[in-house]
């Protein structure tokens, strides 16, 4: 992996995904200490950053190879991201689904033309059974973050965060971004080191669920006990990936530690404050941002907001925790 892949496919990605915009609100500044962005990639197609990773590995398959289609297997945003790219190449895609992953995802990924089969993923490995598909059908198997071209594509988010924040003088700030396997925190990280060195990256990750931030600490990959037990869906993965940490551990500095109520607070704020919607594993980061700052030296801090595919439950429950809140 390197700056390279990444450049490559931001020219790739160009005209196809959305310059997801750098917000900002004096409010949150104000609960934060100190001068905070938030990079809304809830504003991307398909709900959330995946969508750049998606279009990214379709777009580099030579041609003949993706008309065979491709397969995934995905909690839900990544899901998304790969059968709507997969829709507007014009090739099939199969993605494997936890069965308890939030209704809209599994819905939206079938409405965007894919085969989805469920698993559980207590019992069943989704790395197994996305293997035998891909073996017995002649699919391309594209991970969700220990893939190269999945990890360019995670990175133009990247890229923009460093032109964004340039034209805002903040060259020098901490950049919080969710993480489960660690795609987007890599991609963002090899970006930044190229064009905003005085920018660095910090994983946020669900409390209980925090195997980045205790495989950076350990210098010694890191897994978690269970696959289950939190809201934060979008960012429970078994462990770093074995591309995604060597850059994370080159590149990134510590990982912070948020709980499902602060990330529920994260989008209560998010929607008051900024009028985007978040969906918890979304909100990591700038729930660490809100509820992390004795944690964060910088003067100024970047959030990413990763997705924003939230089912109506969830999202009012956020809503009514903030108002009691207030």
């Amino acid at each position: 992996m390197n700056i390279d892949l990444i450049r490559a496919a931001a020219t790739r990605l160009a005209g196809h995904t959305r310059v997801t915009p750098l917000l900002s609100s004096p409010f949150l500044d104000d609960i934060a200490g100190r001068r905070l962005f938030v990079k809304a990639e809830c504003l991307q197609h398909t709900g959330s950053f995946k969508f750049r990773g998606g279009w990214s590995a379709l777009s580099a398959l030579a041609p003949k190879k993706r008309k065979n289609g491709v397969i995934a297997f995905s909690s839900g945003n990544h899901a998304q991201g790969v059968a709507l790219a997969a829709k507007l190449h014009g090739v099939p895609s199969v993605i494997v689904m936890p069965h308890d992953a939030p209704a809209v995802k599994i819905a939206n990924t079938r409405a965007f033309g894919a085969e989805v089969i469920l698993y559980d993923r207590a019992n069943e490995s989704r790395e197994d059974i996305g293997a035998t598909l891909a073996a017995d059908r002649g699919l391309t198997l594209i991970r969700p973050f220990d893939e190269p071209q999945v990890i360019a594509g995670q990175g133009t988010c990247g890229l923009e965060i460093a032109q964004q924040a340039a034209e805002l003088d903040a060259t020098e700030a901490e950049v919080l971004v969710c993480c489960g396997g660690g795609g987007l925190t890599a991609g963002i990280a090899l970006a930044l080191a190229a064009d905003a060195p005085g920018m660095r990256v910090r994983p946020c990750e669900p409390d209980g669920f925090d195997d980045v931030a205790r495989s950076l600490q350990s210098g010694v990959k890191q897994s978690n006990r269970a696959l289950t037990g939190s809201i934060c869906d979008a960012i429970v993965t078994p462990s770093p990936g074995d591309l995604t940490l060597p850059i994370m551990q080159d590149h990134c500095a510590a990982g912070l530690v948020v709980t499902d109520e602060e990330c529920l607070q994260a989008i209560g704020l998010a929607f008051e404050r900024l009028r985007i919607v978040i969906e918890p594993g979304g909100a990591a980061a700038l729930a660490a941002a809100l509820f992390r700052k004795d944690q964060i030296s910088s003067d100024t801090v970047v959030a990413v907001a990763t997705g924003g595919n939230i089912d109506r439950a969830t999202f009012a429950r956020a809503l009514a925790l903030h108002d009691v809140a207030e």
